[in-house]
């Protein structure tokens, strides 16, 4: 048994554990124990959420709602009452970026792209080729800032380059619509000088 009368004995229900000055017979689980003392949260106040088009057809922006306290804050990125589509989440993953580099030209024939941006600051650029869509051979630039963290949906056979347009590494997390394929890779390629894409990079900036 622990010499401090402060803590709490690791036990099996039956047996004596110290709680505080006391000494009780476990005839409880630990759990039952340790949430008699616990404190459940209050509920939260929410604001509704409100999808909002994206400056290509299809795409999608929604604000990220901040929950801020002392410690810190917390953000929520994805819920399926949202609704922001009706394609499925079966994979997340995170991505870095170098300061002055630039992902891209990419595409994807078979999926949707999700971002939310955790640190730093991303410029995304968006080249719509979809003969059908009504902004057929438009360039788009969307910022993922952390001042106001976003989800972006990126539809399917839309190009698009991230640009880190800060001084440190940037970090992205995608949620896209269908995992990726090892044997099958769902991305196509263009160089960034392409002069199939009307759009210049900054000088100085690289990457692929």
């Amino acid at each position: 048994m622990p010499n401090d009368p402060g803590c709490l004995a690791i036990v099996s229900p039956g047996i004596m554990v110290s709680i505080g000055c006391m000494t009780v017979l476990a005839s409880r689980s630990l759990l039952d124990i340790t949430l008699e003392r616990a404190r459940k949260d209050m509920p939260v106040a929410t604001t509704p959420r409100t999808a909002e088009s994206g400056p290509v057809q299809d795409s999608v922006i929604n604000h990220a709602q901040p929950f801020h306290d002392a410690r810190g804050s917390l953000f929520e990125i994805l819920r399926t009452g949202w609704r922001l589509d009706d394609k499925p989440l079966d994979q997340v993953y995170a991505a870095t970026l170098k300061p002055g580099i630039v992902k891209g030209w990419a595409l994807h024939k078979k999926h949707d792209d999700r971002y939310f941006l955790i640190s730093g600051a991303v410029d995304v650029v968006l080249y719509d080729v979809r003969p059908d869509s009504i902004t057929y051979g438009e360039v788009h630039t969307v910022r993922l800032r952390q001042e106001d963290r976003i989800v972006l949906i990126i539809p399917a056979n839309v190009w698009h380059a991230d640009i880190n347009v800060s001084d440190t590494e940037a970090v992205l997390l995608n949620m896209p619509t269908q995992p990726y394929d090892y044997a099958d890779p769902d991305k196509y390629r263009l160089p960034l000088d392409t002069d199939l894409i009307p759009y210049e990079f900054a000088c100085g900036l690289n990457g692929w």
